[in-house]
């Protein structure tokens, strides 16, 4: 399958919603700001894969394997990458509980990061039943680092030479961002807006068959729900 055949998304979470990159055909990428994620369905209605930097899958005990494999992965990345609390942490009601309750199934707490994002994390997991694609989680560091033969990204993605150094890496991948709508680009962090990017070159490569999950086969959560995350 050819990787014009459709859209593909890539989507990371931000202030006020979220904000997806769009690669379909020989089109420059465009870039939307949705205020929840089920918005992708009206305004990309052809999109074939959809890669979201988000967790998907929860576990009720211990460590998902997919996060620790790809903390190992990167290097002197891997503090970009939390791990993903058990279900009962995300659903906890204050960041104290979920730091007893992870601890107790994980011996690990929850560092306030992961569970900032237990809203997202929700939100995407009651959308999956209607996602018209298919839908995988991607980390962006592990992305751009699988851009560059498996290496990670040296500098910061918040400092100005991370941004340069990301920003290169997708031209080098044919994703030039110059076209991005100014009135989205003016409302999104830069950083999040190069980890959409990222997320839709991985997108693109699952869209190809030629993406990779860690782990490899993907483990099996509750429900037999798959969990790892792909590059």
């Amino acid at each position: 399958m050819s990787s014009d055949e459709g859209a593909v998304v890539g989507v990371d979470a931000c202030k006020g919603g979220w904000v997806a990159i769009v690669l379909g055909g020989y089109a420059p990428p465009q870039a939307h700001l949705l205020p929840t994620i089920d918005h992708l369905e009206r305004l990309v209605p052809d999109a074939r894969v959809v890669a979201v930097d988000i967790p998907i899958g929860l576990l009720d005990n211990g460590h998902r394997a997919a996060d620790q494999l790809v903390r190992e992965a990167l290097g002197v990345r891997r503090n970009s990458l939390f791990m993903t609390p058990i279900r009962a942490a995300v659903e906890a009601d204050d960041h104290g509980a979920a730091i007893l309750l992870n601890r107790s199934a994980t011996g690990a707490g929850v560092s306030a990061q992961a569970f900032a994002l237990r809203e997202k994390i929700l939100e995407v997991e009651r959308w999956l039943p209607t996602a018209r694609c298919p839908v995988v989680e991607v980390h962006p560091e592990y992305c751009f680092a699988e851009m560059d033969a498996g290496t990670p990204m040296r500098a910061a993605k918040r400092s100005w030479q991370g941004m340069i150094d990301r920003r290169r890496m997708l031209e080098r991948h044919g994703i030039v961002l110059d076209a991005v709508d100014p009135r989205v680009g003016a409302r999104v962090p830069v950083d999040d807006l190069l980890d959409a990017a990222a997320a839709a070159w991985t997108a693109r490569r699952v869209l190809a068959m030629s993406a990779r999950s860690l782990p490899d086969p993907p483990q099996l959560g509750p429900g037999a729900r798959p969990i790892a995350i792909w590059v």
